[in-house]
């Protein structure tokens, strides 16, 4: 990495899916391709080269996004395999923000399936560039051409084929390019790695040509010498069409759909063609923008080494052998260890130790990292996910980066006093390194409330703590992670004239609450016009309200969706202070909050069941019994999708009981959809004996 590299020829991509779509299957093959790797490591076996982690071999499954660089066609492809699961979303979430394209895998029997949404609506807030693989063309109940409909019908943006199967399930023997229009073989004796490219056979031929067809009209509208050649009946080459292809893709006009079979070593090699071919290089896409640290004024960075450096640190890692990693995506300039980086977020200057390429969890030392690189840092101590990094002469701050709220929460206590320091440490290590995991303590009960995406994010947490840091802590059961709100718009006064530490304290407020709009967590606006309460006191007031939000009026839960409004109040010459105005906010809120019909919302969750049509009944009625709302049931091969809104209250043991419905035929996803309000009957009947009077 110290020789200066051309950026044409580097690729930064993400893989992500559904999960149990193949996505780790998929990377490995690419890094056997390319060389990176010697033998394939199957998922099935714990032998995943990017499921390093102990918990991701036991369950099969990825947990962490892992990073790796590989070679093909001489070009450079940094990679960064996500996790399917949702309780992980922030992996895809923090990965698809520093990365320039996407390859987007769909299962050919499961289709556009929930997750696949979910990271696909990821991508487009951050505008990526996607290919699609539609992957297990060898499995029983594939169908290229309905999950290629689905995705069109899903997605707002066109989805056609480059390429299409010879054949399905246990037919499936070939790949037809619709760009060269050959027909390609793999050898299993090598694994794939030889092929044979050669004519399509005659059964093919038709659908070929109509497929191709298709295709050309759709990426003429993208290049005007392509335009011109199919009007004018002019011989059209394969340049003329991924020069095309590549512009719409860049542009986020076109997704390219290939297809393959990766656990049968078929179709990976076009898909790494792909992604040199289609997929932007760093200076493709538009500059990077941020503002000035003061926030007035607007800046950019190209994607040049010349340029002043700029990066985002995206994931922090606690590794036993390195100590803490820092993932940053550089986006101008060049870096080198020894030397320092300004953290405009906190204004602080932080040294860099080393310089690693990632392999996994394999390192490599680098002298200088460049624009377009996606490297760890050693010797970062305070800077946080989503932090900007930059020339301490040229300061710049990227936009933050936004995550989700915790939906589930446990107690957590140690077994012994030895234990509480290295509980300690290791909240403070998980918390630094996952965004979506929060710790607090119970201000009533003293105990330790950690909280998260989901029973498996909490599970994989604690876990880690008992591995990892040799943690003895007795659990508790999981809980939902309600909230409360507002219904109507009220007035309330707060006044608070006292004395304390030897002064008086005076301060006094009338606030307007009232439901926040769009969904906004938390508003405040002063509307005194003049200094009836002199300026430097409203902080102090916005403080006192956001101390009470913490603390809702019917049990206690985090109160959201509010605006707060400052309509009046009173100042004393002499004893008017902070404090004074602080707690008489807080009196006024609390008064408000019980006189404005609060409620609690409840966290609900989208639900996905697939399952035999003999036991739909069963699985509807059990959703109906869990409160659960049903939106559709359609059918899917031999099977029937049931699609429903659940709250996540109901849905705790859901594995088992659905096992038990469907005699092991059924399985199900979940995610977090949104918070809404809990039935009076069921809030009186949990919360009556809590209820403010």
């Amino acid at each position: 990495m110290s020789e200066k590299k051309d950026l044409k020829l580097i690729r930064n991509i993400g893989i992500m899916a559904h999960i149990d779509a193949g996505k780790t299957t998929t990377t490995e093959r690419i890094l056997y391709y390319t060389g990176k790797t010697h033998r394939i490591g199957e998922v099935d076996d714990g032998a995943a080269t990017m499921d390093w982690m102990e918990q991701e071999k036991e369950r099969g499954i990825t947990i962490t996004s892992a990073a790796t660089t590989c070679y093909w066609n001489k070009h450079e492809i940094n990679i960064i395999d996500t996790p399917g699961h949702v309780d992980f979303t922030v992996e895809v979430e923090r990965a698809l923000r520093v990365l320039d394209g996407a390859v987007g895998l769909f299962c050919a029997v499961g289709g556009v399936e929930p997750q696949s949404e979910t990271v696909w609506l990821q991508a487009d807030k951050y505008r990526v560039p996607r290919i699609a693989f539609v992957n297990k063309m060898d499995r029983v109940g594939a169908d290229f051409y309905r999950t290629v409909k689905e995705m069109n019908e899903k997605f707002m943006v066109k989805c056609l084929p480059i390429q299409i199967p010879g054949g399905e399930e246990d037919r499936f023997e070939g790949i037809i390019d619709l760009i060269t229009m050959t027909y390609r073989t793999h050898k299993e004796e090598t694994l794939g790695a030889d092929y044979t490219d050669g004519p399509i056979p005659e059964q093919h031929v038709e659908k070929a040509e109509q497929s191709r067809q298709e295709l050309l009209e759709a990426i003429s509208d993208y290049d005007d010498e392509l335009l011109d050649k199919l009007l004018n009946d002019k011989l059209i080459v394969a340049s003329d069409m991924i020069r095309a292809i590549r512009k719409a893709v860049i542009a986020c006009f076109f997704v390219p759909v290939l297809c393959g079979s990766a656990l049968k070593n078929r179709g990976v090699q076009r898909l790494l063609d792909a992604i040199v071919d289609f997929l932007p290089a760093p200076n493709d896409l538009p500059p990077i923008e941020g503002i000035s640290p003061d926030g007035k004024k607007k800046l950019i960075r190209k994607s040049d080494p010349n340029e002043p450096a700029a990066a985002l640190a995206f994931k922090i890692v606690s590794d036993p052998h390195a100590g803490r990693l820092c993932y940053v995506r550089i986006y101008s300039g060049e870096i080198q260890p020894a030397t320092y980086l300004l953290n405009p977020n906190s204004g602080i200057k932080e040294r860099i130790g080393r310089i690693l390429r990632m392999h996994s969890n394999k390192r490599e030392d680098v002298k200088v990292a460049r624009a377009g690189d996606i490297v760890a840092i050693i010797g970062f101590r305070k800077t946080t996910t989503g932090d900007t990094l930059c020339s301490p002469k040229h300061p710049i701050r990227l936009d933050l980066m936004q995550f989700p709220e915790p939906v589930i929460f446990v107690a957590i206590e140690p077994k012994s006093k030895s234990d509480q320091d290295k509980l300690d440490e290791a909240l403070v290590r998980l918390e630094e390194e996952d965004p979506t995991f929060k710790v607090k303590t119970d201000q009533e009960t003293g105990q330790t409330i950690i909280s998260g995406m989901g029973e498996l994010h909490l599970d994989i947490l604690i876990d880690r703590m008992i591995r990892e840091f040799n943690v003895q802590a007795n659990i508790g059961k999981p809980q939902v992670a309600y909230k409360e709100t507002i219904t109507e718009g009220v007035d309330s006064e707060g006044k608070f004239d006292r004395m304390t530490g030897g002064k008086n304290q005076f301060g006094h407020v009338v606030l307007h609450i009232e439901p926040a709009e769009n969904g906004t967590p938390f508003a405040f606006q002063n509307k005194i016009a003049d200094d009836t309460i002199p300026r430097e006191f409203i902080p102090a007031v916005e403080r006192g309200v956001k101390r009470s939000m913490n603390n809702g009026v019917i049990a206690g839960y985090p109160l959201t969706g509010i605006k707060v409004s400052l309509i009046n109040g009173s100042a004393h010459d002499v004893d008017s202070t902070e404090l004074g105005y602080e707690v008489a906010a807080t009196m006024a809120f609390e008064s408000a909050a019980r006189k404005a019909k609060p409620v609690v919302l409840e966290p609900v969750m989208d639900v996905e069941v697939v399952c035999p049509e003999t036991y739909m009944g069963n699985v509807v009625g059990d959703l109906n019994q869990r409160r659960g709302k049903i939106h559709g049931m359609v059918p899917r091969n031999n099977l029937q999708v049931v699609s429903a809104s659940v709250p996540l209250g109901e849905m705790f043991g859901y594995a088992t009981a659905l096992r038990n419905l469907t005699q092991g035929r059924g399985v199900y996803t979940m995610q977090f959809s949104k918070y809404a309000p809990l039935p009076k009957d069921v809030s009186d009947k949990m919360f009556s004996n809590l209820m403010y009077t």
